[in-house]
């Protein structure tokens, strides 16, 4: 069997690495020549909207799937014409779309931050005036990592976040949300088979520097089985609502006291999952192969605690790394670059308390690299 895989970075990297001991190849299509996943697998180089190199692409391919959720839907409705599509293209397009996620997420009875949409400036001082400062100003699409937001303090910052995330295109294309105050990040990492199976994997709590992803935790700590139970649930009425396949994560403020607001979802294997290659029965990679590809799911069960650490914008002394018991390290062929991501590690063991000492040594070699 031959997956294709619409784009070329670390995750669809680890996808191909996750599914060839089960016998699967793999194609990817990414405008970069240099893409990490091109030293992995088949390598089409060519736009996403490129109908000739979408020809190249799925010629010969058994399923199509995507590693990260800005490829343009139009892509994937002109795959679908061709070859299944998983996640299929309507959860693409859901993802895309902060006020169409929010939407979904209403409809399944999941709660959110209070928002209001914002096309022009006028419309933006009167959404920050009703939603109350200080509040968030988001791009519609394409944020992610922290980018295409604004922090509104006062109403006298309007005119700034107007600047700051380019809007002026007219139409729908902001929206401001409460500025939530939070005890933590906990994301949920799930998958759904074709036959409708789900299966989820703990909680795991995020640590974010920068707006970028810096540390999770595995499972996450303080998460009572009926939180669990909560979260999860929320999860699988989303994936039955968008006929879902593959892994999906949701990212959940926690409130305390058992009370969860959805921030937003990744129609795709995520970063706060990598700790699942080493921690869990199956990795969040092998059971999204398997998931699009049509096989049982393994186990989401971890194998212990675990703490994974993003490695950004320089490379890491490995030597140091690699000296440290219960470590593992993955780096992703990319340039160092301020704000990148290079690579993560993984530190897993049955004992929190001695993962948490090795994880901070760990993150210690990271910061005087």
């Amino acid at each position: 069997m031959i997956v294709g895989v619409l784009g070329g970075g670390q995750l669809g990297r680890m996808l191909a690495l996750a599914g060839y001991p089960l016998g699967i190849r793999f194609r990817f299509l990414d405008p970069d020549a240099a893409c990490p996943a091109g030293e992995v697998g088949g390598l089409v180089v060519g736009r996403y909207d490129d109908e000739q190199a979408l020809a190249e692409f799925v010629r010969g391919v058994d399923v199509v799937t995507y590693e990260f959720e800005n490829v343009p839907a139009g892509a994937a409705r002109w795959l679908t014409e061709h070859v299944e599509v998983f996640p299929p293209e309507g959860a693409l397009a859901t993802a895309q779309d902060r006020l169409r996620e929010k939407g979904c997420f209403a409809e399944v009875g999941i709660a959110t931050a209070r928002h209001r949409a914002a096309g022009t400036l006028t419309e933006l001082a009167s959404a920050v005036k009703d939603v109350g400062a200080p509040c968030v100003v988001k791009t519609v699409r394409d944020g992610y990592d922290g980018k295409g937001q604004a922090v509104v303090r006062s109403e006298g910052d309007v005119e700034r976040a107007w600047a700051a995330v380019g809007a002026g295109k007219g139409g729908a294309n902001l929206v401001v949300e409460e500025f939530v105050r939070f005890e933590r990040e906990v994301s949920v990492v799930g998958v759904r088979g074709r036959d409708g199976e789900m299966a989820f994997y703990p909680p795991t709590e995020n640590v974010h520097v920068g707006g970028i992803l810096a540390r999770s935790l595995a499972p996450a700590p303080r998460v009572e089985p009926g939180a669990r139970g909560t979260l999860e649930g929320a999860m699988g009425r989303v994936m039955e609502r968008l006929g879902y396949v593959g892994v999906l994560a949701i990212e959940f403020f926690d409130l305390g006291g058992g009370r969860f607001l959805a921030n937003e979802m990744a129609p795709r294997v995520h970063n706060s999952g990598h700790w699942t290659i080493e921690g869990a029965e199956c990795s969040q990679f092998e059971n999204h192969v398997r998931a699009v590809c049509g096989m049982p799911l393994g186990s989401t069960s971890a194998r212990g605690h675990s703490i994974m650490l993003n490695i950004i914008g320089g490379r890491p002394d490995l030597d140091a790394l690699l000296a440290m018991p219960g470590v593992h390290v993955h780096m992703y062929g990319k340039s160092p670059r301020p704000g990148r991501k290079l690579g993560h590690l993984t530190v897993c063991g049955p004992d929190g308390a001695a993962v948490g000492e090795i994880a901070s040594r760990a993150a210690g070699a990271l910061r005087n690299r």
